[in-house]
């Protein structure tokens, strides 16, 4: 029944989801005002974002493809911006937490009752995680272009090394663990740390990796990690930052919108037809990207500014 519970709280968010974006989408259309940071208007910010449409669904169907397979969205899609230029670096973070939004939802859905995972165990990792990105939403909502950058380039490069772990199975990876719940220290470890990981959430940092990390560390069987990687995220973006985001229109709300689409359609894409690929070479590619990204960003931060 809890699972269930859990299933339908993941639709929930889909539902929550779609409808404050479209009232959103409508107020920025029409909007002549000019952004602080970006410098243009929502009529401006809409037509970048059309100009760009193809790329960023592209992105967004491939991130969350590799996203549903256990590699996380956040970094290829982070390296991807960037690198085409098609969101500006001031919107990735919140671009990033209301675009993946429904996907996730839809991958929480998906896997929530497919490990026999302890619910207390579970639940209390994911209200940690949704509290975690409220608390820090609230600030990264207001960063100018400059602490955006830093902000991700710390991000990002703490990201790609905890990955990078991950292909070589550097301990904890690696390690095989029989636990399906936790109690005592290492379940106020396991909220706590899930409570610290949502806040990152919130810069545009993934979640995946690290909480992967914490599970197995934590002497957990490594299934676990994926429903409470997933359900997580799609929490702590439905009903955390995600709403926070959309209120301060801090999101290319075209990329916004093709993320949720395209995105969707690369998860029942990956869950129902791929299963699995051979991902170690994949992966250590993406690593070399997110680095690189997590770089650029901060050269850009260092010469640029808050500027463009």
């Amino acid at each position: 029944m809890a699972m269930w519970i859990l299933k339908g709280l993941s639709l929930a968010g889909i539902v929550l989801t779609l409808i404050l974006l479209i009232l959103k989408t409508k107020a920025i259309k029409n909007s002549t005002e000019k952004d602080a940071i970006t410098g243009m208007s929502g009529e401006e910010l809409w037509a970048f974002g059309k100009k760009h449409w193809i790329i960023t669904a592209i992105i967004g169907f491939v991130a969350n493809f590799l996203d549903t397979l256990g590699i996380g969205s956040f970094a290829p899609s982070s390296a991807a911006f960037k690198m085409t230029k098609s969101v500006d670096d001031s919107l990735v973070p919140g671009t990033l937490n209301v675009g993946d939004t429904i996907p996730v939802c839809v991958e929480a859905f998906l896997f929530f009752g497919i490990v026999d995972m302890d619910i207390l165990t579970l639940v209390l990792m994911l209200v940690a995680a949704v509290l975690g990105s409220l608390v820090s939403a609230s600030i990264v909502t207001k960063f100018d272009r400059k602490k955006v950058r830093y902000t991700l380039f710390v991000g990002l490069f703490l990201l790609a090394t905890v990955i990078l772990l991950k292909v070589f199975n550097v301990p904890p990876f690696g390690t095989v663990g029989t636990a399906l719940g936790l109690r005592g220290i290492k379940l106020v470890i396991a909220v706590v740390g899930n409570f610290i990981l949502g806040a990152l959430m919130s810069i545009g940092v993934g979640l995946y990796a690290p909480c992967m990390a914490m599970v197995l560390a934590l002497g957990m069987n490594s299934t676990c990690a994926f429903p409470a990687m997933m359900g997580s995220c799609a929490f702590l973006m439905a009903f955390g930052n995600g709403p926070k985001f959309i209120k301060e229109a801090k999101i290319d709300i075209v990329a916004t919108w093709t993320q949720a689409i395209f995105g969707s359609i690369g998860v029942f894409v990956a869950y129902y037809l791929v299963k699995s690929l051979p991902l170690d070479l994949l992966t250590k590619v993406i690593v070399v990207i997110v680095y690189l990204t997590a770089f650029l960003y901060l050269k850009d931060a260092i010469k640029k500014g808050s500027a463009a």
